[in-house]
This record gives structure tokens, C-alpha cells and sequence, in this order.
């Protein structure tokens, strides 16, 4: 049986264009992941992802997710709330000087609490200031990402309250993907 993923390509195209969610909530924080850790990448991946149907990565190696996150210009980013990590975003530096937003969410049990709109606040504004963590790099003149018809209910409205725009909609027939669940039903 195959699935209809509809996915849309969003942009912006200046740092004027980030339209700020309001401050964390009460006890909550955004921290970079400084030391690339695979299984810690994995983890938020699959957290994330896993009622949502992200399969793209599961298949990966313990040595391709480390090249991965060790890429110069790839920065991770997560929410906590009270010590406890909330969401994530996964940020890939590229070499025209755009900032690909590769993933973006939260856990299941933190989202619909006002966190993900601050989280893509802060993570976008750390895509527009990411060439002045990398010497060498060039300055940022667009920020990018991709979302489907398979991610969270709020996030195509989250990504334009936030300032992004449409650029590129694609529907494809894809075979049904295998349950990522973190846990067996029931």
C-alpha cells in the first residue's frame, strides 16, 4: 500500500524576516549541543520523530550519524524544560551560505505548551548567526527547511507565524513506511 507525503519547502531570505515567538516558558532553556554525540542525536531523533513517522535516519550507522553531526557548520540545539530535554533543532551550515533547518520538534509529551514556537524562534535565530560560530564561513543570506504532511499538526502554522515563506510544494506516493515507535503499543 503506498502513502501521499505532500511536503512544502519554506524559506527566509533575511534575519528581518524572523517574527519572534513570545520568551520560554517558565523553566524552560535552550542549550547547543557542543560535543557532537551520535547516540545523543539519535536519541533526540528518534524521540522526536518516532510517532511521527521519521524513518529517513533510523537505518544509519553509529559511525554515518557521527559524520553527520561532526560536519563543520551542522550545530545541535535543544529545549529542556526543568533539566528534562523537550525538543530539538538540527542545524546544517551549506556552502552557497544557506542554513538548512534539517529537523525540528518536540517530544510528544511537551508539545501543544507553547515550547515549539520558542524553540524554532531561537533555533532560526541561531541558523542567521551560525556563520559567526565558523570562522571561514560565509555570512548566512538564507535560512531553509522542509516539512510534510506526516509531521506535527501545528507545524506548517508554527513555521509561518515565525516569518518563513512557501517556495516549493512536491507530492509523492510513498510505500508505507515501518512503525518507528519508541513503544510497543498498549
Amino acid at each position: 500500500m503506498s502513502l501521499t507525503v505532500t511536503t512544502w519547502s519554506l524559506e527566509q531570505t533575511s534575519p528581518d524576516d524572523l517574527r519572534p515567538a513570545a520568551g520560554p516558558p517558565e523553566g524552560v532553556t535552550v542549550v547547543r549541543a557542543e560535543v557532537p554525540s551520535p547516540e545523543f542525536s539519535r536519541y533526540l531523533y528518534a524521540a522526536v520523530g518516532g510517532d511521527l513517522q521519521w524513518t529517513d535516519r533510523l537505518p544509519l550507522s553509529r559511525e554515518r550519524w557521527r559524520e553527520l553531526v561532526e560536519r563543520p557548520g551542522t550545530e545541535t540545539w535543544v529545549a529542556y524544560e526543568h533539566g528534562t530535554p523537550a525538543g530539538y533543532v538540527e542545524l546544517a551550515a551549506q556552502d552557497d551560505g544557506a542554513v538548512e533547518i534539517v529537523y525540528f520538534g518536540l517530544l510528544p509529551q511537551f508539545r501543544g505548551r507553547r515550547i515549539g514556537g520558542y524553540l524554532l524562534s531561537y533555533g532560526t535565530a541561531r541558523a542567521w548567526d551560525l556563520a559567526e560560530r565558523w570562522p571561514g564561513r560565509a555570512p548566512v543570506k538564507r535560512v531553509w527547511l522542509h516539512t510534510c504532511s506526516l509531521d506535527g499538526e501545528h507545524a506548517m502554522a508554527n513555521y509561518r507565524r515565525r516569518g518563513f515563506r512557501l517556495f516549493d510544494t512536491t507530492v509523492e506516493q510513498e510505500s508505507e513506511r515501518p512503525d518507528p515507535a519508541l513503544w510497543p503499543a498498549g
